[in-house]
């Protein structure tokens, strides 16, 4: 398949510089694989494309303000973003600014410094974060690393709209996208129509985002993310497939973590790629955004939803005047 294959037009102003409020108010395109129909309609009204019994599966990883501002000791400014956990202490990072070498430390703070560990690649390190405290120090110095398509800063209703509501283990460098939408209000409706939901946790990484650079969208390659698949969720999974449920996979990050633990617990790191010809184990539907052109998040999509329908789905988007990216609309393809 050629990269190409997955290209479209979008108009500049189609992209979403900012949150809809209250989140529940962004638009929902309805997608049915069977007889090829798309809807219209609005994410509040979600639960009434689903049934009683169904499950939700949310990714409930927190994103970081990971892009921090500091000094060498020469005093020349550098830019750090970090970009992979590895853990709580240690990521791989980008860093921006001359003299970047292995045992380099950069002041952010009295209380926050970045050891350089080990360089990777190009302006790609294996950095430590040195602290009493490493994400108390981010969330006091660190920016929300806010796409760069955006054209903006941070700013202050990022720090509430780019972090999902039930956002719990800290971890990623960018928001599950597809959660943005879901309110306090809208998970208690969910509730009320019996559908259930659950979570798993995979730490969104710049691999996530990163261009496919091979014109052959099976040699494009992922980096590994950190995932955890709890014991309840795999319970309630087999539970909802024994009652002839559907599992709705919230965003592709889950659709990831759940078809690389199959049905089984799972904690580790999951480079698992998929694109069209993937044949899905556990997703029977799914909810996500409209992702940029040619990107291996919309090979996602394309594999789940069919290439011929998605492209379809995205073209009507545009003429409908739909919002995308981050912060734009979402899609349930059932």
């Amino acid at each position: 398949m050629r990269k190409e294959d997955f290209n479209y037009h979008l108009p500049e102003e189609l992209i979403a510089k900012y949150p809809v409020e209250p989140r529940h108010n962004a638009r929902l395109m309805v997608i049915n694989r069977k007889d090829g129909s798309i809807r219209h309609d609005l994410f509040w009204n979600l639960p009434l494309y689903l049934q009683k019994g169904d499950l939700l599966v949310f990714n409930n990883s927190k994103v970081l303000p990971a892009r921090l501002y500091g000094r060498k000791p020469t005093g020349g400014k550098v830019e750090v973003l970090l970009t992979d956990y590895i853990t709580k202490e240690e990521w791989y990072a980008l860093i921006g600014g001359k003299g970047i070498r292995e045992g380099l430390v950069i002041e952010i703070s009295e209380d926050l410094k970045v050891g350089v560990l080990k360089h990777v690649e190009d302006g790609r390190f294996r950095v430590r974060l040195i602290s009493d405290d490493p994400l108390v120090c981010l969330d006091k110095y660190g920016k929300i690393p806010i796409p760069p398509y955006l054209k903006r800063e941070e700013e202050p209703i990022d720090r509430v709209y780019y972090q999902t509501v039930f956002a719990r283990e800290e971890g990623s460098v960018a928001a599950p996208t597809a959660s943005l939408h879901f309110s306090e209000e809208l998970l208690k409706r969910l509730e009320d129509f019996g559908i259930r939901k659950s979570f798993i946790t995979l730490h969104v990484s710049y691999g996530t985002f990163k261009p496919v650079k091979a014109e052959r969208v099976e040699e494009h390659k992922i980096d590994p993310e950190y995932v955890m698949v709890p014991k309840e969720t795999v319970e309630l999974i087999r539970e909802t497939k024994r009652e002839g449920k559907k599992v709705v996979a919230v965003g592709t990050t889950v659709v990831r973590a759940l078809e690389t633990a199959g049905f089984e617990p799972f904690e580790g790191w999951t480079d698992l790629y998929i694109y069209p010809g993937y044949s899905f184990k556990v997703v029977d539907a799914l909810i996500t955004n409209f992702h940029l052109p040619m990107s291996s998040l919309l090979f996602l999509v394309c594999a789940f939803g069919g290439v011929e329908l998605i492209m379809k789905a995205y073209q009507v988007a545009v003429k409908e005047r739909y919002r995308f990216y981050s912060y734009g609309d979402g899609m349930l393809i059932v």
